[in-house]
């Protein structure tokens, strides 16, 4: 980890570091990252409820979204050579440009064929968009660790990553509906998959982050084709953090990948349910990209300043409440109906609960990993609170429909939102145990 600085932090230095280069490469980083994100899964989802596919479907096709929980497989491969046919710009931005270029590919595709193939074949295309962007976000969050100079540092670009991820999902969860409302589907995938130009452009902005090639062992790193090569590229990351970590990191992985499945689990069924609500995706868009926005950039701050000045586990607690609290407030929409004032309410509420708990895990999680096993150790992290969440997802749209047994469509969606916000309580006594049994992560770890 990037150790930390002795100077005292400062209004000064904190606005100085705003002018910093690789903060604005961060921040176009963050939103290439999360660009790629909904339009395979809730976005995804609206479109197909739009041309009449069943939640069942739409719940079963968010299985796309488990790439990202599996990109440990294959991170090693990223963490030690460096990615085909960009290979001169570096091992973080050839990953980078190689993976970006497959996303837009699959975006055009998706595009190009639209619904009119049925569903293989969009979601073929939606997986091929998943898997590259799930290799991205290795990249993505090894670069931001390594390119930090300090703790403090580290936890700028963190900020300056989810404010960027943050903006992308503005752009794919709010202002696509319009597009969408005025200009159809496939013209506004084809305009998403022209955004991914952002990325590109960081990437080729980017400096190659100054990191050990070795692994901590102190020993140069042998060909990953060899034996030892092998061992230490994929098992040595995992040695290396339950070494570091002992007993506890079983506890650390369990409170991780509870800590996001509330917000997992209803992804899916949102955009069906304002679709079944009656709101119109001109007003679903306009509201997510203007109070929305609000709701997600206080919540951003909330969380930053809350990591600093209360601490990692406190600011884990408070933000587990806030999106439990908020995801289950949704079933109030399920009886005053599409009613713009109590959405909106609702829709600041859940951005800022959602983006306060994502900065306090970000943080939190980039803590735990040992430089020479970046991308690994934190591709393991960021699957792990997604492994339950991806899966369970999956059912939501079972869900839902089993919920209507005797009772309306309206009401299978309000049990379902409550349902599954008190799905938060798992993680919330694993972050009240870890709070006592977990010495804080140091700043010079």
């Amino acid at each position: 980890m990037p150790t930390s600085a002795t100077r005292p932090v400062t209004k000064r230095t904190v606005l100085s570091s705003l002018g910093q280069p690789k903060v604005a490469v961060m921040l176009m980083l963050g939103f290439s990252s999360g660009l790629p994100f909904f339009l395979t899964g809730n976005t995804l989802g609206y479109w197909l409820r739009d041309q009449g596919t069943t939640l069942q479907a739409i719940g079963f096709l968010s299985w796309v979204g488990l790439a990202y929980s599996l990109k440990f497989l294959w991170a090693p491969i990223v963490d030690r050579l460096d990615g085909p046919i960009f290979h001169r710009l570096g091992r973080r931005r050839s990953w980078m440009l190689l993976t970006q270029s497959v996303i837009a590919i699959g975006l055009f595709g998706m595009a190009s064929t639209g619904t009119s193939h049925g569903l293989a074949a969009i979601g073929a295309l939606a997986v091929l968009v998943a898997f590259a962007s799930a290799t991205q976000d290795i990249v993505v969050d090894a670069w931001r660790i390594e390119a930090a100079q300090d703790s403090d540092e580290l936890g700028l670009l963190s900020a300056a990553y989810q404010l960027g991820y943050r903006a992308a999902i503005i752009v794919t969860e709010a202002l696509i509906l319009i597009s969408a409302s005025h200009f159809g589907w496939r013209f506004s995938y084809g305009a998403m998959a022209v955004l991914v130009g952002v990325g590109i452009t960081a990437t080729l902005l980017a400096i190659e982050p100054r990191r050990s090639q070795a692994p901590p062992s102190g020993r140069a790193p042998a060909r990953l084709a060899s034996l030892r090569g092998f061992t230490e590229a994929v098992v040595g990351p995992f040695i290396e953090f339950f070494k570091a970590h002992g007993p506890v990191a079983f506890l650390m992985l369990a409170m991780i990948s509870l800590y996001r499945l509330p917000e997992y689990l209803m992804g899916p069924m949102a955009n069906p349910y304002y679709h079944d609500l009656g709101l119109s995706k001109d007003v679903v868009g306009a509201m997510r990209a203007s109070i929305g926005l609000v709701g997600s950039l206080l919540g951003i701050t909330a969380g930053g300043l809350s990591a600093v000045r209360f601490g990692y586990f406190r600011s884990l607690i408070v933000g587990l409440f806030l999106q439990s609290v908020a995801i289950a407030s949704f079933a109030i929409l399920a009886y005053t109906g599409p009613d713009v004032r109590a959405f909106g309410a609702i829709l600041v509420f859940d951005n800022f609960g959602a983006s306060f708990a994502g900065v306090a895990l970000v943080t939190y999680m980039s803590t735990l990993t040992t430089l020479g096993y970046t991308a690994t150790q934190y591709a393991l992290l960021s699957s792990a609170y997604t492994y339950v969440g991806k899966f369970a997802k999956g059912f939501s749209g079972v869900v839902v429909e089993s919920n209507t047994s005797g009772r309306t469509l309206l009401d299978g969606y309000a049990l379902f939102f409550i349902g599954a916000g008190l799905l938060g309580i798992p993680a919330l006594v694993l972050c009240l145990i870890l709070a006592r049994v977990q010495r804080p992560p140091r700043s010079d770890a």
